[in-house]
């Protein structure tokens, strides 16, 4: 990817914001789960999920809420942070949706 394609790099903003999007629902569906198990199961352990669950879900919001903002800002802003990280960005929130992924199809049984 060329740092100075403008298109790549908005496609590419996109598709983190979608996925970011994704994990922040995964993990409210986590927390929702947690939550059912606590009020059964009074649990130490869970307390943790919860805890786990609810921070990284809110660096989830930040971070999916920044990337949606350079997606808002574009038309107003003849300047985008081209050399931003948005491919390890990118990367980061992937590798975090299959983590969630698996770890929601493990909990949901």
């Amino acid at each position: 990817m060329q740092i100075g394609n403008f298109e790549t790099i908005k496609l590419l903003i996109y598709i983190t914001a979608i996925v970011g999007i994704a994990n922040v629902s995964l993990l409210l569906l986590l927390l929702k789960s947690y939550w059912r198990t606590y009020k059964e199961l009074k649990s130490e352990f869970t307390i943790g999920l919860l805890y786990f669950s609810t921070f990284l879900l809110l660096q989830n919001i930040i971070t999916t809420v920044f990337i949606t903002l350079q997606l808002i800002l574009i038309p107003f802003s003849s300047v985008l942070e081209i050399r931003g990280p948005h491919l390890p960005l990118f990367l980061i929130n992937l590798v975090q949706l299959v983590a969630l992924s698996i770890l929601f199809k493990i909990t949901r049984k």
